[in-house]
């Protein structure tokens, strides 16, 4: 789901960067707000977390792969604000050090999978709870919608370029796949394959939480950052 350099024009990457500002923002103010200093190190954590995972990249039909995100996950234990800087700061390593994803594409990366998955997924995931379902499967359903949201804004981002950006006679200058290729394309890696990933990884982890008795730490920074005081 990692947009590479080139693959968008200039124009979209400083309107996707641009869409991220007043996000990080508010999520920083957010958690500065709402985080203790001892909280922070779970920050730190959650993006070390979202980092490794992202690197395993899944086998799917075509000859390319798919990979997890775990926003849902990070949405769902620290809240999606606390998330979305997490997610944000694992993605801008990724691009910096490692070419995973472009420099300049960094603000549409970090909209899809730093905003769109885990408030998304957050949402699913609570919309899921109040239907009376358990934690373990209200963050795993979270989880398979937030991803496969981020990866059709993704398809719409990358199918919009040839129709925006093209020379005089039709040819893309930058993806060359409209939007009824790309839309297919990458619904079916993440409907298919990276979203039933990103499932089972979100549900056993909060699984494995609630085993050894750690439950309260799925909603401890939700309810700050709403301000409950709970």
């Amino acid at each position: 789901m990692h947009i590479p350099e080139g693959y968008l024009s200039p124009q979209t990457c400083a309107v996707m960067g641009a869409a991220m500002v007043p996000v990080l923002t508010v999520a920083a103010k957010k958690v500065n707000k709402s985080f203790d200093k001892k909280d922070v190190p779970a920050m730190a954590i959650g993006s070390a977390f979202a980092f490794t995972i992202m690197m395993f990249n899944v086998p799917i039909p075509g000859g390319t792969t798919a990979h997890a995100i775990g926003a849902t996950l990070l949405a769902t234990t620290l809240g999606p604000w606390a998330a979305s800087i997490s997610l944000t700061l694992a993605l801008f390593i990724q691009a910096l050090l490692f070419g995973d994803g472009g420099i300049l594409a960094l603000g549409a990366n970090s909209f899809n999978m730093a905003f769109i998955a885990p408030f998304v997924g957050y949402g699913i995931y609570r919309l899921m709870l109040s239907l009376k379902l358990n934690k373990v499967l209200s963050s795993a359903i979270g989880g398979y919608v937030g991803i496969n949201a981020a990866a059709l804004a993704t398809a719409i981002e990358l199918g919009l370029q040839p129709l925006l950006f093209h020379t005089a006679n039709g040819t893309p200058l930058y993806f060359p796949y409209g939007l009824n290729v790309a839309i297919p394309a990458m619904m079916f890696a993440h409907l298919t394959v990276a979203g039933i990933v990103e499932a089972v990884i979100t549900g056993l982890v909060v699984y494995y939480l609630q085993k050894v008795d750690e439950e309260n730490i799925l909603h401890k920074f939700s309810y700050r950052l709403r301000g409950d005081n709970r």
